[in-house]
């Protein structure tokens, strides 16, 4: 069966890359042990993004981190861009699958703003609480908003989900043009994403009265559409 990961890269746009910077794992590990060694790599990156963010990371640091010679780092990764590339798409895609998994669930329903709002808040503490549990979560979104080359990866991460929206959302407001429903589909994801970002990197923040507060503003504003 086709995992939800593969449905939102099916399709997906080449990542512009520098030619000189390979960006996909060169291999896929089959057997138990090099499973491990693969795992071990990306859980000790990410959480030394956490801890000295992605410029000083390395990948001879991980290796001595990890415990593991260069040569069994690089059986599977060319480069620290591909680590994150790899631990980017598997961030990314433990929300997109949240966020599927609460629409289909009823989540964009509700008689009333107020209970609309309750769904919204839930599925918000649900993204940050996934975030915040990845090794290195925070770090490795700070890391593929600044890095060009990987930045393509949370545009088609927050294009699915968007789409996603999109189509729940199409029979509920049919007075509505498809142009200007996908643009508000794609101004609450980043939105949304990115009030989630600042309760998630600023800790000391209200992350209730954050989460409050987005979650009106596109009630409210959905409001108008009926």
């Amino acid at each position: 069966m086709q995992t939800q990961t593969a449905k939102r890269t099916a399709g997906r746009k080449a990542v512009p890359v520098d030619a000189a910077i390979p960006l996909e794992a060169k291999l896929q590990p089959t057997q138990a042990r090099a499973q491990d060694t693969y795992e071990v790599v990306l859980a000790t990156a990410g959480e030394m993004l956490r801890e000295i963010g992605f410029e000083q990371l390395t990948t001879n640091a991980i290796c001595q981190k990890a415990g593991l010679t260069p040569p069994a780092l690089y059986r599977y990764f060319p480069n620290k861009y591909a680590i994150l590339k790899e631990l980017g798409d598997r961030l990314m895609a433990a929300q997109d699958e949240a966020v599927l998994a609460w629409i289909e669930s009823g989540g964009l329903e509700g008689e009333t703003i107020e209970a609309r709002m309750a769904k919204s808040l839930a599925m918000h503490r649900r993204i940050i609480e996934i975030t915040l549990a990845f090794p290195g979560g925070p770090a490795i979104g700070r890391a593929l908003r600044a890095i060009p080359m990987l930045q393509q990866l949370r545009f088609d991460s927050r294009d699915f989900v968007a789409g996603k929206f999109f189509d729940a959302m199409r029979s509920r407001y049919p007075n509505v043009s498809d142009t200007r429903l996908r643009v508000a589909m794609r101004m609450m994801v980043e939105l949304s994403y990115a009030a989630m970002e600042m309760v998630v990197e600023e800790p000391d923040r209200d992350a209730d009265l954050v989460n409050h507060e987005i979650c009106l503003l596109f009630a409210l504003y959905f409001e108008s559409f009926a």
